[in-house]
């Protein structure tokens, strides 16, 4: 069977660049993408679009059907900032929607999920260095309850009734392409298009704060490579700890004065603190090492050059 693939939640941070990425693989035709409204242009006049409800069971089967899709990456969630502001509106989306996957895999009209977790799934009393693949889990935020309860409920799905479900613990990712969307590390994103357009940036952490993070062009290629794995290399159902480097706002402020000496920071810490303090600073993700042979390939320095050099055109 020919693989189509129905990407759920495509305008987001990490859905417009999956939906491009899974389009030069396998054809802009092969990839549906979805989201609840109109998406950016690039991903309208690529390929399929449909305006897709995440919550819509009726609406998702019928695409499924209709596009004989086989894979479905559903992308769209809640983040944990705003997620704060609206908790019972941030659970119901991101639980119905992946309940509304996982049945219809568990029915046969689709073959494989990948559904994302988060670092957010870990709380303050998870060790913060070096953070096990197994460890204790008491999330604070209701984004880090939604995913923690979505890992148990993928683990259950595919030993209960076989389904292939995949999924990896985002760490904060950085992108040049996406705006912030709502989550406590995205001030490691617009840090740098304030460095660009003012040379001073008001950070919501304290500079300390040290969190892990990723490059998005990693975080895409360990999104497809787990998709890519044989089932029998994807050993762990709820979710894989996921790293590249972890870094604090002093860190990645003083990578930026190399390219904008006179770059300034002021902190002015706010709720957001709390939700990054409950984090860990550093992840253990041998597990995704060994099994189907994770790499990253971008560290900060390397990072902050791609930054600059792609936003400085916006800003000159």
């Amino acid at each position: 069977m020919k693989k189509r693939i129905l990407i759920i939640g495509a305008s987001g941070q990490i859905g417009t660049e999956l939906t491009m990425y899974l389009r030069g693989i396998y054809g802009n035709h092969k990839v549906i993408a979805s989201d609840i409204n109109e998406a950016a242009e690039e991903i309208m006049e690529s390929g399929p679009f449909e305006i897709l409800d995440a919550m819509d069971y009726d609406a998702i089967q019928d695409v499924v059907i209709n596009y004989e899709i086989t894979d479905v990456y559903l992308m769209a969630a809640m983040l944990s900032a705003t997620g704060e502001k609206f908790p019972m509106k941030a659970w119901n989306l991101n639980m119905n929607s992946l309940f509304n996957v996982l049945n219809l895999a568990k029915d046969g009209k689709i073959d494989k999920i990948f559904w994302p977790s988060s670092i957010a799934v870990f709380g303050p009393t998870t060790p913060k260095q070096d953070t096990p693949q197994k460890t204790i889990m008491e999330p604070s935020t209701v984004y880090g309850i939604s995913k923690q309860t979505g890992e148990r409920w993928c683990e259950y799905y595919h030993n209960k009734y076989g389904v292939d479900v995949r999924s990896i613990r985002y760490p904060g990712l950085i992108s040049y392409k996406t705006l912030p969307g709502g989550g406590t590390t995205d001030y490691a994103i617009d840090i740098y298009h304030k460095a660009l357009k003012h040379k001073k940036y008001i950070c919501f952490l304290n500079e300390e704060t040290t969190l892990p993070m990723m490059f998005m062009d990693d975080a895409i290629r360990a999104t497809v490579n787990i998709m890519l794995a044989a089932p029998e290399d994807v050993k762990i159902r709820n979710a894989y700890n996921l790293s590249a480097m972890s870094f604090n706002p002093k860190k990645i402020a003083k990578t930026i004065q190399k390219h904008i000496p006179d770059f300034e920071v002021e902190y002015e810490p706010d709720f957001r603190q709390d939700i990054a303090d409950s984090w860990p600073q550093s992840i253990d993700d041998s597990n995704a090492r060994k099994d189907w042979g994770w790499s990253h390939k971008v560290d900060l320095d390397e990072m902050t050059k791609v930054m600059i050099e792609n936003l400085k055109g916006e800003y000159e």
